[in-house]
């Protein structure tokens, strides 16, 4: 009997899992003759049982191209699937549905593309039996023990980009501007976006604030006649003594909570305080569109690659990772629902410093 493998995309949306989704089917197909099975929309296709067959030919030409073909969900989850019951929210387990179906199809193991949610997940499935390989996606970076995901420098590239564009009508006008950049409660991608676009102050989740600290760095910028400053600022920052900043509540995801307009909230503090005038710029889900960077392309392409050689050795409940410039697997069990935040003797954290740019503190 043919080998048969199934594959989803989970979370939310990255530059690069396309990337990933040719390299696994174009592996398992060339290398060990196995049947590629696509779920569509992450974990929703296992309960509502959508599927698409990834043919050799289905995945061609599809390396250079954002988002996903399969769809994905950052609200779906076989363990807590959400229905409405009499007008109100429920929660069910449809687990050992998915269980089922799995075994209906006849498959030999899952091929999990996600976050520390998607993860999270698969070791619960795996809990239940499901052989599962890994693959760590996001563009937070914050993903246990593998030093970078894919989509990562793809999102640095665009938020520092943007930080590059402010800076001429930060200059233009005189204004302290701020730019908030996603990441939740890790803040890789904003050191990285603001230590490449200049910024002269990034506040990082992982470091309380100090509004007064702030305020001084853009007036002592102010008296030395650089009339003008740029705060990178991660969305899950937050002051000293203060709370984050929630945009929304999303009552049947996982994650309920979508933090989201600090850089508003800092901007109108700075401004009562100081009397400079300042434009706040948040740059939200333009960080997980459009084409991977090179770098992506071929990091999700090595990820998918070895992604695929652990399923044709049959070395299941195992995430792929990068450990240095190599990749390596670790177990699933050691990563699920964990965060990966950055450290406070980050070697990122002291060349920023050296440079002069204010953490806050």
């Amino acid at each position: 009997m043919a080998r048969k493998v199934g594959i989803l995309t989970g979370g939310g949306d990255c530059p690069g899992l396309n990337a990933v989704i040719r390299a696994v089917s174009k592996s398992l197909i060339l290398q060990n003759n196995i049947k590629v099975i696509g779920f569509e929309d992450g974990f929703d296709g296992l309960i509502f049982r959508k599927t698409v067959d990834l043919t050799y030919d289905a995945v061609s030409g599809i390396l250079q191209t954002g988002g996903t073909i399969l769809g994905t969900s950052n609200k779906a989850n076989p363990f807590r699937h959400a229905i409405e019951k009499n007008g109100k929210l429920e929660y069910v387990d449809k687990s050992k549905e998915v269980l089922a179906y799995i075994e209906e199809l006849q498959l030999e193991a899952l091929v999990c593309i996600g976050g520390d949610g998607t993860m999270a997940i698969s070791k619960q499935m795996i809990e239940m039996g499901v052989p599962i390989v890994g693959v760590p996606k996001t563009i937070d970076n914050d993903i246990f023990h593998t030093d970078m995901t894919f989509g990562y420098d793809t999102a640095v590239t665009i938020a520092a980009e943007a930080i590059d564009r402010i800076h001429t009508t930060a200059q233009s006008h005189h204004r302290i501007m701020l730019v908030e950049v996603m990441g939740r409660y890790a803040g890789w991608l904003t050191l990285a976006a603001g230590i490449a676009g200049g910024a002269d102050i990034i506040l990082l989740p992982e470091i309380d604030y100090n509004l007064d600290v702030v305020c001084d760095r853009c007036l002592e910028r102010s008296r030395k006649g650089r009339r003008f400053s740029i705060i990178a600022v991660s969305e899950g920052a937050k002051p000293i003594n203060g709370n984050r900043v929630v945009s929304r509540v999303i009552k049947d995801s996982p994650d309920q909570i979508r933090l989201g307009g600090i850089a508003i909230k800092l901007g109108n503090d700075i401004e009562d305080q100081t009397g400079l005038e300042t434009r706040a710029t948040v740059l939200g889900h333009l960080q997980r569109g459009g084409s991977p960077t090179p770098f992506d392309r071929i990091l999700a392409t090595r990820y998918g690659v070895a992604a695929a050689e652990l399923v044709g050795k049959r070395q299941y409940n195992e995430m792929v990772a990068l450990r240095g410039n190599e990749i390596v697997s670790v177990p699933i069990r050691d990563v699920g629902g964990k965060t990966r935040t950055v450290p406070l003797d980050s070697p990122l954290i002291h060349t920023a410093e050296a440079v002069g740019t204010s953490m806050g503190i």
